[in-house]
C-alpha cells in the first residue's frame, strides 16, 4: 500500500544511510521499525523486582531518651539528641 509520510529531513538522511548499510530498502527498514514498536506495546510492562527489607530481631528496642515513640516530634527531639543539637 502507498501511502505519503512527512518525515524530517535529518531523520530520513539516517534512515537511508542504515537502510544502505544493512543492504536493504528504505520501506523495508521502516516496516521493521514499525512493527517493533507494535510489538514492544503488546507486551505487558514487567512487574518490578520484589525488595526484601531487613528484618533486626534482636533485643533492646528504642533508646531510653525516647521516651514517647508514638509521637513524631519526640523521635525528632531524640535525632537532635543524637547529633548534639541539644
Amino acid at each position: 500500500m502507498r501511502t505519503t509520510l512527512d518525515i524530517d529531513d535529518n531523520l530520513l538522511k539516517q534512515a537511508k544511510q542504515l537502510a544502505a548499510r544493512e543492504h536493504t530498502s528504505l520501506t523495508r527498514l521502516i516496516e521493521e521499525g514499525l512493527a517493533a514498536r507494535l510489538r514492544s506495546t503488546e507486551r505487558p510492562p514487567a512487574e518490578p523486582a520484589r525488595i526484601r527489607l531487613p528484618v533486626f530481631a534482636g533485643q533492646g528496642g528504642l533508646q531510653p531518651h525516647i521516651r514517647d515513640a508514638k509521637r513524631h516530634e519526640a523521635i525528632l527531639d531524640a535525632l537532635d539528641y543524637v547529633d548534639g543539637v541539644r
